[in-house]
């Protein structure tokens, strides 16, 4: 659940991990990895492997493994940006 592959031909394997909104967290290389290596990880990170493909998801894994962005300095003004998962994106 939340996992989604896209092959691109001729580009390295990596799994790219994004916020709620969609931003960018972190890139991880799988060019040496195993089969089994990557799913370990996959499961380690706390995605949420559904029994088939069309079962329910519990509602604690709706939005797994998805991560906050650290937190933000205030801005010239005095005043802290709002936090990344108060804003959703609009998809979710």
């Amino acid at each position: 659940h939340n996992l989604e592959m896209k092959h691109l031909p001729g580009a390295d394997p990596e799994l790219v991990l994004l916020s709620r909104r969609y931003e960018e967290l972190e890139r991880i290389p799988l060019s040496d990895m195993t089969r089994e290596e990557i799913n370990h990880l996959v499961q380690e990170l706390g995605f949420y492997r559904k029994e088939t493909p069309d079962a329910p998801v519990p509602e604690e894994f709706q939005f797994a493994p998805a991560k906050s962005l650290p937190p933000q300095a205030p801005t010239a003004d005095g005043k802290t940006p709002p936090k990344p998962d108060e804003e959703e994106h609009p998809d979710l």
